[in-house]
């Protein structure tokens, strides 16, 4: 899942794929962040006797991707079942014949319409072979501080910060006032966080269909990289590193007011905020442009498996409706399948540390409005994590958003050659 990019730690993963010598199969799955598996594993070996789950779990995303990669061009190292975040899942489908076709290997059940139509396209490679089951989704609402909307002079309710929110426009416009009726204190944590959400929302982000880098050429991300510097140029950016210590500690000690909230962020805030802040922070389900998605991964499984068939079938058990139910309850990552997003499970669920809003409701109406997947071809993740945000950061930090957009564009060059 996507938002766990930022946590830390390191993959230690090796194969155990051959049969036990009490007959069970051991299928190995690695996954990073946070999937609520946990429970899933026992209550599977339950139902499925003849089978032995070894998890390998790691925090950090980006190391995580980068050893998959590494054993991938190696040939061996790599577990039966591989969670992808979607950031790298363009990197997965470039390779997809080192994948199984889980159309041909997984169970005949499992059809497209258990997904939501972007989140099941997105597992598709070119010539439409499916290589990933979809996991979680991160579709994206809006949180923020009523306190502080309070003490500015602002609306606090989630009905009457709409306005506010509605596009990207009177959102900055909002974030100008704001900052001109508080004390220091900031509209957005980075430009970063706030640049990858933009681009989120457009049809064609850092490559085109057929691959080329389209950094330079597209007017939409040219568009919002002066939109996202001049806010922060204007004081609407506290300038944190997005999952640093000191961004963790900017939530405890009020250094911005709002926050793009993928479904993911609401465990993040209440953690990094603490119980001092509790009823202080509100979602609402507005969203400049209209909502967008931010994270979610797939699970694949890679030709190195010496038990595919077994893999699939986990796999597509993982990622059914009634298990992402209880992962959601688990760990509140959020499902991708259509009949997941009607369970009363879901819909009924709140969160008190919000002031017991909806959160079920809310974001699966937001997953909803989402039209399409944005095509993300190789290097895409590295663009974002390795070009856009540390050229963000130097704007941040006293570089021009002129000098910042070639650094952003030299880097993104070199990392898609």
């Amino acid at each position: 899942m996507s938002s766990v990019l930022a946590l830390a730690a390191a993959l230690t993963t090796a194969c155990g794929d051959d049969a036990a010598g009490d007959g069970t199969v051991e299928l190995s799955v690695a996954t990073f962040g946070e999937f609520g598996y946990e429970d899933l594993y026992a209550e599977y070996e339950r139902l499925n006797p003849d089978v032995t789950i070894v998890p390998r779990k790691t925090g950090q995303g980006g190391p995580y991707h980068q050893s998959l990669f590494t054993k991938l061009g190696a040939g061996s190292g790599l577990d039966d079942v591989m969670a992808v975040e979607e950031g790298y899942m363009a990197d997965v489908l470039d390779k997809s014949s080192r994948f199984h076709d889980l159309g041909e290997i997984g169970p005949a059940e499992v059809t497209a319409d258990r997904w939501l139509d972007w989140k099941y396209e997105g597992g598709r490679d070119s010539e439409g072979r499916l290589i990933a089951y979809g996991t979680d989704i991160g579709p994206l609402a809006m949180c923020y501080r009523k306190d502080l909307f309070e003490a500015a002079g602002l609306p606090s309710d989630p009905e009457g910060v709409k306005p506010l929110f509605e596009t990207w426009d009177s959102y900055f416009e909002a974030g100008d006032e704001f900052v001109a009726n508080s004390d220091g204190i900031a509209w957005f944590d980075s430009e970063a966080q706030l640049f990858n959400a933009m681009n989120n929302q457009l049809e064609v982000g850092f490559f085109d269909r057929e691959d080329n880098l389209v950094v330079e050429s597209n007017p939409g991300i040219r568009r919002n990289w002066d939109k996202v510097t001049a806010a922060g140029q204007r004081g609407q950016s506290a300038g944190l590193v997005a999952f640093s210590n000191e961004w963790n500690s900017g939530f405890q000690e009020s250094a911005f007011a709002t926050k793009t909230c993928p479904a993911w962020m609401l465990g993040v805030i209440e953690e990094q905020a603490g119980p001092e802040h509790a009823d202080a922070w509100a979602v609402t389900d507005a969203f400049p442009g209209g909502g967008g998605n931010w994270g979610g991964s797939y699970l694949t499984v890679p030709t190195q498996s010496e038990h595919p068939e077994q893999a699939a079938k986990l796999a597509a058990w993982l990622t059914a409706p009634e298990q992402q139910i209880k992962a959601f309850q688990a760990k509140g990552v959020f499902p991708s399948q259509v009949e997941a997003l009607d369970a009363p499970e879901l819909t009924s669920a709140t969160d008190d540390y919000f002031g017991d809003a909806k959160i079920g409701e809310l974001f699966a109406a937001q997953a909803r409005k989402v039209e399409h997947a944005q095509y993300k071809g190789p290097g895409d993740g590295q663009i974002q994590e390795n070009a856009a945000t540390p050229a963000l950061q130097a704007v941040e930090q006293g570089a021009s958003p002129e000098e910042g957009w070639r650094q952003f564009v030299e880097s993104a060059k070199r990392i898609a050659r």
